[in-house]
């Protein structure tokens, strides 16, 4: 599940509880424990890349910032 926060950068949430909160090493879900799909990974990289499009045509980006959202 994605989600824009108020700055409009997408975050990541779990399917099952939507919590945003994930051991990266495990790909689980602090929470509940549930794995990260691979197509979960791959929308949420997709809607940083658009995010980071956007920012870029705005002209007012932090250069890398939407990068330290990225999931591996």
């Amino acid at each position: 599940m994605i989600f824009h926060n108020p700055a409009g950068a997408p975050e990541l949430a779990c399917e099952q509880c939507g919590c945003r909160w994930f051991d990266r090493i495990n790909d689980t879900c602090y929470e509940c424990g549930t794995k990260v799909s691979a197509e979960s990974v791959a929308e949420f990289n997709l809607a940083v890349e658009r995010f980071r499009a956007r920012e870029s045509a705005r002209g007012d980006a932090v250069p890398g910032a939407a990068a330290d959202r990225a999931v591996r």
